[in-house]
């Protein structure tokens, strides 16, 4: 292995300047081979998380590749995310690896949630096809984005509607109380399961799905009623994000993942705990990421216009990202060239104790003969 340094990187967007606290809305660490200029680097970013320390930089860096642990603007500042100027952040990261960095070949690597950030970034860096927020224009820079050369998803979601759907409590009745159940619909009641029945399995998707529909229609409809004031745009909260039936119930969608669990622990606690996904939108932000009717954040759409070569890892113990959403995403990728991996290990390959070095074996692998 290689012995490996990072380097700071903060730079300004195309539609972003310094703040007047002094930082850049663009920022993250560049990992690479000591006294090496790598030929090959990937780059990592999500829509809410910070990946400037990512597991993985160190251990490609290891392996002779660059890897920028990138943020955008909106990291930690998910409530009010909006997608073209993320991508244009992406697209800045990407060209400070092409012209600072000296790179010639860029990875896109789609972990975890950011699969389908990254994937939209590929997808539209070919050619513009999503629509504008609500009420906004997209940026002259969208339409600047630089191709990069490879895709990699890792443990990732679907798309940002598709998982916080699968993860929705349907039976709240009242989305400003969330302590209001519909017993017919709740997951936890024990006569209703688990196991649970496929009738349950099918009025529970359908209606998790309704309920995405509901808040939609709701945004535009408060929407409309804010510009009538000359409003813009206002804030709410959104209530019981961990009740995926696969939390409970290790029939469906069966992997090595320890039932009865979520990323947080009890799902029955965290379902009432203030620390779910999309807690808090703008009616901007949940068109933008959340909606599954608005949202150009649904994954199958952009991997659909990826026709790099792409490499598809899932670990088999994930509490969050399952083996179909694995197979869904490679089969929705229009590489020809493509290939799906099952590991062992939990989301984040803490466990077992091997499973990062694996990993970073498997695509240094692959990158070698891509």
């Amino acid at each position: 292995m290689r012995d490996w340094q990072r380097k700071f990187v903060s730079i300004a967007s195309p539609t972003s300047t310094r703040n007047g606290a002094g930082f850049f809305p663009c920022q993250g660490l560049y990992y690479s081979p000591t006294n090496d200029i790598p030929r090959t680097a990937l780059i990592a970013a999500h829509y809410n998380v910070d990946f400037s320390e990512h597991y993985l930089g160190k251990y490609m860096a290891e392996r002779g590749y660059g890897f920028l642990g990138w943020n955008t603007r909106f990291r930690g500042n998910e409530a009010f995310f909006l997608l073209e100027h993320a991508l244009i952040d992406i697209g800045a990261g990407v060209k400070w690896l092409k012209e600072e960095a000296g790179v010639e070949r860029v990875v896109i690597l789609g972990n975890s949630g950011g699969g389908s950030l990254m994937a939209a970034y590929q997808s539209q860096s070919q050619g513009v096809t999503m629509k504008p927020t609500p009420g906004l224009d997209l940026p002259d820079a969208i339409y600047d984005l630089i191709e990069t050369d490879l895709y990699i998803s890792l443990c990732a979601h679907l798309g940002r509607p598709e998982v916080l759907t699968s993860w929705f409590d349907p039976s709240i009745t009242d989305e400003t109380d969330p302590l209001s159940v519909d017993p017919k619909l709740n997951m936890y009641e024990s006569k209703n399961g688990p196991p649970y029945s496929n009738e349950f399995i099918s009025r529970y998707r359908q209606a998790q799905v309704m309920r995405n529909h509901r808040i939609t229609d709701w945004c535009h409809s408060e929407f409309n009623r804010l510009q009538a004031t000359g409003l813009s745009d206002r804030a709410f909260n959104l209530y019981r994000t961990w009740a995926d039936l696969r939390l409970m119930d290790g029939n469906i969608d069966p992997s090595n993942r320890e039932v009865g669990k979520c990323y947080i622990g009890d799902p029955r606690v965290a379902n009432f705990n203030p620390r779910g996904i999309g807690l808090t939108n703008t009616l901007r932000t949940w068109l933008s990421m959340w909606s599954l009717k608005d949202s150009h954040c649904r994954g199958a759409p952009h991997l659909q216009r990826i026709t790099q070569p792409a490499l598809v890892i899932q670990s088999d113990s994930d509490n969050g990202v399952f083996p179909s959403d694995a197979r869904a995403i490679f089969d929705a990728l229009g590489s020809e060239k493509k290939k799906l991996e099952m590991v062992g290990g939990d989301h984040y390959l803490q466990t077992p104790e091997t499973a990062r070095d694996r990993v970073a074996n498997l695509i240094a692998e692959w990158l070698s003969s891509a």
